[in-house]
């Protein structure tokens, strides 16, 4: 059960009477209002009263246990003493947390900040391992603190884009360390990718909003595009130290023209005032599309680019079939998603208005521009032309970490 409304309703009745009530008739209580929602009635009540599952299953019992009557005036005991209760583990070990940390920190794909935050190391492995350094700690708590600590566990899945690489992990460790040296350097560091090209028309778009009863938002029946209309093709670019989001909403072809036509929009409207003394910029980026890793034209204007703000760009691409764990997809476009979602995006102004009326999780909304230039597609960057970029690749996989260099 997880109808918003129910749980509001026993959020609001709980949030009035808890005060009033011991943690025996809280359980009870609660307890009993899970009978009466029925199926599901434990996991909505746990949801807005923040008890657990096992205390509700604790009060149920309780329940059928016939209780007796406190005599007439007699004070309502204390079921705890003052300062009674199980201490923390993080309490009773001060360690556990860095300890913790430290386990998981060289799987870490990302930074203090956030950059690239999550880790590939199960709950039970991490709980032995922190055993047998001395912390008496269970998965089932692992997983809390981990959840306190933002980390999310990720499943390993191939996708369309590639098979799994064996340096994957290798890879994300490189790009972990260099968003770490930008980061202790205060140089900007931005992730970039093109979001889901959108037809915009009278087509339905998937999820739903409140609308009155009976009255859905009516779309046509038929996904054709409309020639008229076109299409939209975000790219974005994600600060990842400020949290803040770009997003430029081209016309035409998503084409690494276009995607360094966004970086320069962002550089110049965003960018260079909050890094005014930036000497060098790092991208993080996915490894195919307008910003692929074989993309010569992506280079050339990168080049152009570096020439024209005077900074050294460095380039790491995620592996291949890692794409989908961009920073920007979490902390931007799937914000932008919701944002809109259930609605028809009947017109470019309705996209435009629904992206910058988009927050990032800072708070801060996303700007957002419409690029109406046309861009060629097809275009060949001759041998010449690319032996005069000024490229700087690393020892470790260096056609997915590289640097380009000013020419002036």
């Amino acid at each position: 059960m997880r109808d918003p409304s129910i749980i509001e309703r026993l959020r609001r009745k709980f949030q009035s009477l808890h005060l009033l009530m011991d943690e025996q008739l809280k359980r009870r209580w609660a307890a009993a209002e899970a009978w009466e929602l029925g199926w599901g009635g434990f996991s909505a009540v746990a949801e807005a009263t923040g008890l657990s599952i096992n205390t509700l299953r604790r009060g149920a019992r309780e329940l059928q246990t016939p209780a007796t009557e406190p005599a007439a005036g007699a004070a309502r005991r204390r079921i705890r003493q003052p300062g009674g209760g199980r201490k923390t583990l993080t309490v009773l070990d001060p360690s556990l947390v860095s300890a913790l940390e430290k386990l998981v920190d060289p799987v870490t794909r990302g930074d203090p900040e956030s950059p690239l935050r999550w880790t590939c190391k199960s709950t039970r492995n991490l709980a032995d391992q922190l055993t047998r350094q001395g912390h008496r700690v269970s998965p089932g708590t692992v997983a809390s603190l981990l959840k306190q600590m933002d980390y999310s566990l990720q499943v390993n899945r191939k996708t369309r884009e590639g098979s799994s690489h064996p340096d994957r992990n290798q890879q994300f460790e490189y790009i972990n360390a260099t968003v770490y040296r930008f980061l202790e350097r205060g140089q900007p560091v931005v992730s970039v990718d093109t979001k889901k090209k959108e037809l915009v028309g009278d087509y339905k778009n998937g999820g739903r909003e409140y609308q009155p009863e009976g009255c859905p938002e009516e779309t046509g029946c038929y996904d054709f595009k409309n020639e008229a209309l076109g299409k939209a093709i975000p790219y974005g670019v994600y600060d990842q130290i400020h949290a803040q989001g770009w997003v430029r909403v081209g016309i035409d072809h998503d084409t690494a023209e276009f995607a360094v036509a966004a970086l320069r929009g962002w550089w110049r409207n965003m960018g260079r005032k909050v890094y005014p003394k930036a000497q060098e910029l790092l991208i993080t980026a996915d490894g195919g599309g307008s910003n692929g890793i074989r993309n010569r034209l992506w280079k050339l204007m990168l080049q152009r680019l570096a020439d024209e703000i005077g900074l050294k760009i460095s380039v790491c691409h995620f592996p291949p079939g890692t794409s989908k764990w961009n920073k920007i997809e979490h902390q931007m476009f799937n914000r932008i998603t919701q944002n809109w979602r259930g609605r028809p995006l009947r017109s470019l102004e309705i996209i435009v208005n629904l992206i910058g009326d988009t927050r990032t999780r800072s708070g801060s909304r996303i700007r957002v521009e419409v690029d109406r230039n046309i861009y060629q597609t097809g275009i060949k960057v001759s041998d010449e032309e690319y032996a005069k970029i000024r490229i700087e690749r690393a020892e470790f996989h260096g056609e997915w970490n590289y640097t380009i260099l000013p020419r002036q």
